[in-house]
């Protein structure tokens, strides 16, 4: 899975990179299609690839909404057809890692 996010004080970072060395180029390549900024779901042939808002409605410190978006690939893609199926199968397999780290300051998160 690949997950980017941003956080209370940090901006827009790759918190999970998919098995990637480089997960930009594979986020690119699967966001392509996705316009703007809102929700987003969309099945493709080998990944599932999702946006959404901050299920628990947390915002950054200028009161931004947060997105998350996630590339999801093999067996991951298995149960999500729709953009709440997402939801519903992947916030809870973050959600206490997001709840750790969102207010944290980027550097102690990332080695920034």
């Amino acid at each position: 899975m690949i997950w980017a996010t941003r956080g209370y004080s940090w901006g827009f970072r790759f918190v999970r990179n998919g098995g990637f060395d480089d997960p930009l180029r594979e986020y690119e390549r699967s966001f392509s299609s996705a316009s703007g900024s809102g929700e987003y779901f969309e099945r493709a042939s080998d990944r599932v690839v999702l946006r959404f808002l901050d299920p628990e409605g947390r915002k950054d410190r200028s009161g931004r909404p947060i997105p998350h978006e996630f590339v999801l690939f093999g067996t991951e893609t298995s149960t999500v057809n729709s953009l709440e199926d997402g939801i519903r199968e992947v916030w809870p397999l973050v959600a206490q890692e997001y709840e750790r780290i969102w207010k944290v300051e980027g550097r102690e998160v990332f080695g920034a």
